[in-house]
């Protein structure tokens, strides 16, 4: 047995390869390092050959989507199935929502020693109507009953599972995390700082507040929108700067028209999908989330971890990120108002911005750190393996 194989196969699960790439990526690595054989499964796209480039094999599946579309769902169930007999893992683990429904199915009927599944966050919340609740919350106890183990990201999930009755054994609170080192604005040269600022719009005095996140409606750029016209009279040297891809798949994409829009106001700058946002919350002096929905928010860790203030709805997981008034402001969500009067705040008070943003990366430094995370899931590997006699 080479040593890539000294402690077995390992298959992630996504929709995307960008997920597994971005999201995973330093995860995946680690597991790799650890002495597992990691192999990702996902749609294909271009983000499966930086994959390569880790060493981790990627397989495409050619029905995976982000759309509703329950016959690709199904299809997409199928095409896992096939792989995971040809490829006999000793683990798969699934990522939801989609995935670690038909992921864990699949492993199931495939007969796969062991079945890891992360929760990033329920899709439906308790505040949904409760058709959505019902199907989503029947669709996770059936695949749940297909695990061995579900990794939870955000705590506020785990009286939701167990009110399921996922046993209680199953269930660890695994947390979010990134890599602290890379997103340390102190190793930013200030001459970079200063290009990126006016690839911003942004000139000397002027206050940057950041937004990361896909263009979809659901993380509120409706809301950011609005604040930002509403701010262009009451703060004229706040500029907004927007990173991120384009998700034209998802029913509720912004379009570049909606983009357009936002810009020709004058205090929006788009600046699309980078490779360099740890650089870019460097040049930023605020961060909003306006999200409706999040698990654990990676974005606002990242600002967090850079130092930066944060303005984030009210809602899971901004709240495991944001302490209020500590080291940001937390504003109800859809509420454009809140948002712009939030913002405004910070962007008005220099000092304020300094002591929330010292308190936010003192508060990523203690609770989100990435290795945490590495070493839970590899402790859940491992005990799950010795328990079935795999190791």
């Amino acid at each position: 047995m080479t040593a890539a194989l000294t402690r077995g196969r390992v298959v992630h699960v996504t929709t995307t390869d960008i997920s597994l790439a971005l999201l995973l990526g330093p995860q995946l690595r680690a597991f790799a390092a650890a002495g597992y054989e990691v192999i990702g499964a996902s749609a294909p796209g271009p983000w499966a050959g930086q994959l390569g480039e880790w060493g981790i094999e990627h397989r495409p599946l050619k029905h995976a989507t982000r759309s509703m579309a329950p016959l690709r769902d199904v299809a997409a169930m199928r095409e896992l199935v096939s792989l995971f007999r040809e490829l006999q893992p000793d683990i798969v683990h699934t990522h939801n929502p989609k995935p670690g429904v038909y992921g864990r199915l699949a492993a199931r009927i495939a007969r796969v020693p062991v079945t890891v599944n992360t929760v990033h966050g329920l899709y439906a919340l308790p505040t949904d109507p409760w058709p959505k609740r019902a199907v989503v919350y029947t669709l996770e106890r059936i695949a749940a009953s297909c695990s061995q183990a579900e990794l939870l990201q955000n705590a506020e999930d785990v009286p939701v599972l167990r009110r399921l009755r996922i046993p209680a054994a199953r269930l660890h609170l695994l947390g979010n995390g990134i890599d602290l080192q890379r997103f340390d604005a102190g190793r930013v040269e200030p001459a970079r700082v200063e290009v990126l600022r006016k690839e911003m719009g942004a000139e000397r005095g002027d206050v940057v507040c950041g937004i990361v996140g896909r263009l979809v409606w659901e993380k509120g750029y409706r809301e950011v929108f609005d604040a930002a016209r509403r701010l262009r009279e009451r703060v004229p040297r706040l500029r907004f700067a927007i990173i991120g891809p384009f998700d034209d798949d998802k029913a509720d994409a912004v379009s570049r028209d909606d983009i357009a829009q936002a810009e020709a106001a004058g205090n929006i700058r788009f600046l699309g999908m980078r490779d360099d946002v740890d650089e870019l919350y460097a040049a930023m002096d605020c961060y909003a989330l306006a999200s409706y929905r999040e698990g654990f928010p990676r974005s606002a860790m990242e600002a967090a971890a850079s130092g930066l203030p944060i303005v984030a709805t009210d809602i899971r997981g901004c709240r495991q990120v944001v302490d209020h008034e500590r080291t940001g402001l937390l504003v109800p969500p859809r509420s454009a108002g809140g948002l712009a009067t939030a913002i405004e705040r910070l962007a008005s008070d220099a000092s304020l911005r300094a002591t929330m943003g010292t308190a936010a990366k003192a508060k990523a430094r203690r609770e989100f750190d990435q290795a945490h995370v590495i070493d839970t899931t590899l402790t859940v590997y491992d005990r799950l393996l010795n328990e079935r006699g795999r190791r």
